[in-house]
């Protein structure tokens, strides 16, 4: 029985919920039936009750609140309906829990999920990449999973530290990728991967462009070329030494990200 990349992540949440009393999940429509506007915390307010908790529709005070929580020794999920609507929380991510550890010592591990990138259809206010925006800031860690086994593996490894995560997930990949099983094992957190092998040319990608990159690289075999495909996992921190290893193996590089909308 495979297992969606959607469904992969409402497991990982689930585990969370199920091992660590510190867990809960804090989101607008998250809970009861609705399960939010993606449909990864479907059920889990049944399981779980008292721990999956809707929000006003308000960005900064949802991550406001998560933020206090995390102070006083909780893990919160924070899930943002769409990713575009995170920028309403900007003075609350970058300023207060991206700085927090830094101005008092004291650890703020949230993770801020976000339904993230285009789909068919989708329009200019629920289809933006952000992660190149979050990067730009001290103090956080930008998770962009690109295989069902990272969005589980890596959410659950989001959760565990104690700096602020925005983990990116992107949208297509919800339904068009499925896996066998869930891993049991993963790479450590900023560590890249190198997805296919290859002696012609490196490209670098993350999330979703994983996937195309593959694609592209299966297609160039008739040509003759052998692509070296780096999923970098992690766009903060970034994995550089796989990178100039396989650039210096290569000779080239192509560093492929979907475009801001």
């Amino acid at each position: 029985m495979s297992i969606t990349y959607l469904e992969a992540i409402r497991e990982a949440q689930a585990k969370l919920l199920r091992d660590d009393e510190r867990v809960f999940i804090y989101g607008e429509d998250v809970g009861g039936m609705f399960g939010g506007a993606v449909k990864a915390t479907k059920g889990l307010a049944k399981e779980f009750p008292g721990r999956v908790l809707d929000t006003p529709i308000s960005e900064d005070a949802m991550v406001g609140t998560a933020i206090g929580a995390a102070i006083e020794g909780m893990r919160p999920i924070v899930e943002m309906q769409f990713a575009d609507f995170s920028s309403i929380a900007l003075n609350q991510i970058l300023n207060n829990a991206g700085t927090l550890y830094w101005r008092t010592k004291v650890p703020c591990p949230i993770t801020i999920r976000l339904p993230s990138g285009g789909t068919k259809g989708s329009g200019p206010f629920h289809s933006q990449s952000m992660e190149s925006l979050y990067a730009h800031y001290p103090g956080l860690v930008v998770m962009t999973p690109a295989t069902v086994e990272d969005a589980y593996s890596m959410l659950l490894d989001a959760v565990a530290i104690d700096d602020p995560v925005v983990f990116c997930e992107h949208k297509y990949l919800y339904y068009h990728l499925k896996a066998d099983k869930l891993p049991t094992e993963s790479l450590a957190i900023g560590k890249a991967r190198i997805a296919r092998a290859g002696r012609d040319l490196t490209i670098v990608a993350y999330s979703a462009m994983v996937q195309e990159a593959l694609m592209a690289a299966a297609e160039m075999v008739n040509e003759g070329c052998e692509i070296e495909v780096v999923d970098l996992r992690t766009v903060k921190p970034m994995d550089t030494d796989t990178v100039l290893a396989s650039v210096a193996r290569t000779g080239r590089l192509l560093c492929v990200g979907e475009s801001f909308p």
